[in-house]
């Protein structure tokens, strides 16, 4: 396999329309509160409730949890690091 070819992953999860209870409203919690997305980085962790709130929760302190930066520049430094990891999300 060429080394920029990526392998499809597949990873069972549960749509937004099969929530039910927590899931649901987590993943109300955690989708885009404009278009209502519901990124798949935290999708995977559907089948573990308490997984994505934690997920959520580090995600939260890390991108508003620091005082000195814009929330934009947080941002841009989480896009140029995800780039030089070569991350797809």
């Amino acid at each position: 396999m060429p080394t920029d070819a990526v392998a499809p992953a597949w990873i069972e999860t549960v749509s937004k329309e099969e929530a039910e209870g927590d899931l649901r409203e987590l993943y109300e919690r955690v989708s885009d509160p404009e278009s209502g997305a519901l990124d798949n980085i935290m999708r995977v962790h559907s089948l573990h409730p308490r997984g994505l709130r934690a997920h959520y929760e580090l995600y939260r302190a890390a991108m508003r949890g620091t005082r000195g930066l814009r929330a934009v520049d947080r941002e841009l430094i989480a896009l140029a690091v995800s780039e030089l990891n070569a991350c797809h999300y």
